[in-house]
């Protein structure tokens, strides 16, 4: 493994995650955002789908500790499960009708459930801004790693 590819990949999932957080603002901020473009599933966005395959490989690494690897996860599971949350407000589909639920096309919240939605988001960026606190460490350890190093782990 090149030093230069791993740190490429781990700042383009740094990326896509951050592109996620930005669409579920938008998602609240009032823009038509299909369903299906912000994943619910922590290991259907990009960043999951990074975290568990190349990433996994970062475990090899002497000073990247497992418990870091644990913190990323566990933020990265917060963070969806409270978009879950936002995503139960702009896309319930029992008070929609057939082709809104077969589009995808998000439902026009209560006044109390946007103020909800705002608060859920807050949570959301303090999850992720974490997230990137623990991701920024991790870019700092590959760093230090020689590339002879790290040219040993698969």
């Amino acid at each position: 493994m090149k030093k230069d590819e791993v740190l490429k990949q781990l700042r383009l999932a740094k990326e896509a995650h951050v592109n996620w957080v930005q669409k579920a603002k938008m998602l609240i901020s009032g823009f038509k955002i299909h369903k299906d473009a912000i994943p619910v599933n922590s290991t259907e966005c990009k960043f999951g789908q990074w975290f568990y395959s190349d990433a996994q490989k970062l475990n090899a690494l002497q000073n990247n500790p497992m418990e870091c690897m644990r913190n990323v996860e566990k933020l990265h599971f917060d963070l969806h499960d409270t978009y879950i949350k936002i995503f139960k407000i702009y896309y319930e589909m029992n008070e929609r009708g057939f082709f809104a639920k077969l589009f995808g096309i998000k439902k026009e919240p209560s006044e109390e459930n946007k103020k909800l939605a705002d608060v859920y988001f807050k949570e959301m960026e303090e999850i992720s801004s974490q997230l990137i606190d623990e991701i920024n460490r991790m870019e700092r350890r590959i760093l230090a790693i020689s590339e002879k190093d790290m040219e040993k782990i698969a």
